[in-house]
């Protein structure tokens, strides 16, 4: 091949920029390793064109007590770091409804503030908070997998932060692996348990693991009474804080009202 012909062969293309397939909103979400349910609902959840969501894991323990969700402290900030690294997010969530507690949200916004000092941050448990205030939930079911101890000490953290939970069930399993395998018709049957009493008004089934997304709209239709998840939770205020507002009703009552909270 002579020099002409590879000149020949070979062209520089013009190309323009646009604004990503995050034009509208860029998510990042740190998840825990033994997670095995998030990412399937969210990528549900949150698409929509111009929304875009990004993630990384930190190691955890399968063994869920509070000793192991200390553990997870000093990971958040480096989690945080390689997404997306030098681009921009709009809004971070850290996928652990129960660490979140035991470090308590506002420790767990800083770690995530000193990666992503700009961005709007959640986390389960302050998501269902604010999703509970938005759904007009003034009496609360709380369902969760985790032993005893954690779930009473879920509940005390919500009465404390003004969610009036009024019944409390778990299916006491500690193991992360597992809980993220108890089945749909488990999950709806506990659900319509708690929330079949007149003195519950919606149900928050607590634990990223649990799977509510694909069953969320028909168990609220059989209930009568709104339903969410953490992820669910999370999910929605994730958009909401990131400045989308649209009504997505497939995915139950939350998805069709706008946050409380700015």
């Amino acid at each position: 091949m002579d020099t002409l012909e590879a000149e020949e062969r070979y062209v520089k293309l013009d190309f323009t920029l646009d604004d990503g397939i995050s034009h509208r909103a860029a998510i990042g979400l740190v998840v825990l390793a033994t997670d095995h349910t998030i990412e399937y609902e969210w990528r549900k959840l949150l698409a929509i064109q111009g929304v875009g969501f990004y993630e990384s894991r930190i190691m955890n323990a399968a063994e869920i007590t509070p000793e192991t969700l200390r553990e997870m402290d000093t990971l958040i900030a480096p989690g945080v770091e390689v997404i997306r690294p030098g681009e921009r997010l709009d809004v971070v969530a850290f996928g652990c409804t129960s660490a979140s507690m035991v470090l308590g949200e506002g420790h767990v916004i800083e770690r995530i503030k000193e990666a992503r000092p700009n961005a709007a941050c959640t986390t389960p448990i302050t998501a269902a908070r604010v999703a509970l205030n938005s759904l007009g939930a003034k009496r609360v079911a709380l369902l969760t997998p985790y032993l005893r101890t954690i779930t009473e000490s879920m509940g005390d953290y919500l009465i404390a932060r003004g969610v009036n939970i009024v019944r409390m069930g778990s299916f006491e399993h500690s193991d992360d692996n597992e809980v993220a395998r108890i089945d749909a018709r488990s999950v709806r049957d506990a659900i319509l348990e708690l929330g079949r009493h007149d003195d519950v008004d919606a149900v928050f089934v607590s634990c990223t693991s649990l799977r509510l997304a694909d069953e969320v709209a028909s168990i609220e239709a059989e209930l009568g009474k709104p339903v969410t998840s953490s992820n669910h939770a999370m999910a929605w205020h994730s958009l909401r804080l990131g400045g989308v507002k649209d009504e997505l009703p497939q995915f139950g009552r939350l998805f069709t009202v706008q946050s409380s909270e700015q």
